[in-house]
């Protein structure tokens, strides 16, 4: 009999809070293909200096600022979607994930297959009195991606807020 280990990364899965309670409810993070932030090979090369824990940090700050589209898009569609910024950080395996080796797309990658709750190890998510800020962020999105600087800085201002950790067994008190 062959051992076989298998590689894990972690990788951050932008959010919104009602997106939570349908992960919730469904037992897994789906359907794929999805697209996730991690510490790739074209991060490291532009990041160029920094440890792993540095690394990482950037690929959850590039998925918090998709989790200000996401809110975007829940909005643009009708839906009531609180302004805090969700990640979830997952573990998983190497083989399910690719992307992530151009230097234009940095962190992001794609994940083949839908990601079970038993291997997201915990939830990032604004506190309360980030609000404000992340409002603002989203109203500003469409002019920062156009290329206006103050939008840009306003963007960057959800971003000052630092997002909490919480354990995978605190999701019900999140969505409740």
């Amino acid at each position: 009999m062959e051992n076989k280990i298998e590689a894990w990364m972690r990788v951050y899965l932008p959010c919104t809070l009602p997106a939570l309670a349908r992960v919730a409810a469904a037992g897994e993070v789906g359907p794929a293909p999805l697209t996730g932030y991690a510490v790739t090979p074209a991060l490291i090369e532009w990041y160029v200096s920094g440890d792993t824990e540095e690394l990482e940090y950037v690929a959850l700050t590039e998925a918090a600022r998709e989790s200000l589209r996401l809110i975007a898009a829940d909005r643009a569609d009708g839906a009531e979607v609180a302004a805090r910024r969700v990640v979830l950080a997952a573990d998983v395996p190497d083989g399910d994930v690719s992307g992530g080796v151009d230097l234009e797309e940095r962190a992001r990658v794609r994940l083949a297959a839908p990601v079970p709750m038993a291997k997201i190890a915990a939830v990032h998510v604004d506190d309360p009195s980030a609000v404000k800020d992340v409002e603002a962020a989203v109203a500003a999105l469409p002019a920062a991606d156009l290329g206006d600087d103050d939008a840009r800085f306003t963007v960057d201002g959800a971003e000052a807020n630092e997002l909490l950790w919480y354990a995978t067994q605190e999701i019900p008190d999140l969505v409740g």
